[in-house]
């Protein structure tokens, strides 16, 4: 490949014979390097060299090296760090629609799901936080989140009253506890083993791979999916706006195809991880739950996003729609 060096506002940038941009950049997520996430992020890296003919380098950096999630994005609007895998909870503090996948039962199931995150709806929702230096590129499916604690099977919302339930730091999280009747805790996922152990919170709320990290003080786990929240691969807005047509494209198409991969590699981790959490953990798999009565007790959820927040509701009726 030849390469060339062009001037930019007084810098220099290399090129190759097509006069495209060389990219080296850098990818964080807070995932083991045995996790499913850092092999998907790894084979997404591979695929955008190989489309884009080696212009485009990503350097994968997983475990947290570079701090939080919200760390990693700050550190992609500051020109630091240029992908990050966060969850899309996160990214509500940016754009309110991206509230729109925490809402409870915003999904009916798994296809309606997978529907609207690989249509427009999503789409639009990505490109949502140009503005703030950033835009999503592709998702990565984290299952259905479920209740899971020390000793008590979930199966109403009632079996939540006076239970201390870790959950994410978002507002339609905290909401979600709220009209169930439980207490929402919120803490970092690293303290919730300790949590669990000493009784600082009753029990938590998560995919099922939560038990390959909690299954030894969690013994109950009950599959009331309550939500279906994706992890979303961000990308620097100024790096996407210095590449070329050919670049953007190729980084689509291998985002989407690593969204594909993903949903077949994510269906093997929760396998192998239900088959560690009953066999080595000994922890109860709770199926018998009332989902009506759940999605009875969150409309007070759906009322208040039609009177206050009316861009969300939209983007929730449109999601609903999909259903159809």
């Amino acid at each position: 490949m030849a390469l060339s060096l062009v001037g930019c506002g007084g810098a220099e940038a290399e090129t190759n014979e097509n006069g495209e941009k060389i990219f080296n950049l850098k990818l964080g997520h807070n995932m083991a390097e045995d996790h499913a996430v850092h092999t998907g992020m790894l084979a997404f890296a591979e695929d955008v060299e190989t489309r884009t003919n080696g212009s485009v380098k990503i350097t994968i950096i997983p475990n947290g090296t570079l701090g939080s999630e919200t760390d990693m994005i700050s550190q992609i609007q500051n020109g630091a760090l240029d992908f990050a895998k966060v969850p899309a909870a996160i990214l509500s503090n940016f754009s309110d629609l991206y509230d729109a996948y925490s809402v409870p039962y915003v999904f009916n199931d798994q296809e309606h799901y997978y529907k609207v995150m690989d249509g427009p709806i999503t789409q639009e929702i990505f490109e949502a936080t140009a503005e703030d230096g950033f835009i999503g590129i592709t998702w990565l499916d984290s299952g259905a989140r479920s209740f899971y604690t020390a000793d008590k099977a979930i199966r109403t919302p009632e079996d939540l009253k006076g239970l201390k339930i870790r959950t994410l730091d978002n507002q339609m999280s905290i909401d979600m506890m709220t009209a169930l009747g439980g207490s929402a805790t919120v803490m970092g996922y690293s303290e919730i083993y300790t949590g669990l152990q000493q009784g600082v919170v009753d029990g938590a709320e998560n995919n099922v791979t939560a038990l390959r990290d909690h299954g030894e003080v969690a013994k109950i786990y009950s599959f009331d999916e309550h939500t279906r929240i994706p992890d979303v691969v961000v990308f620097s807005s100024k790096v996407w706006n210095e590449m070329s047509d050919g670049q953007q494209a190729a980084l689509k198409e291998a985002g989407k195809q690593t969204s594909e991969d993903y949903k077949v590699a994510w269906k093997v981790f929760e396998d192998e991880v239900l088959d560690m959490a009953v066999n080595d953990f000994g922890v109860e798999l709770v199926k018998d739950v009332d989902i009506p009565a759940f999605q009875a007790a969150v409309q007070p959820i759906y009322e208040d996003l039609k009177a206050n927040s009316p861009e969300v509701y939209a983007i929730v009726e449109r999601i609903q729609a999909e259903a159809q």
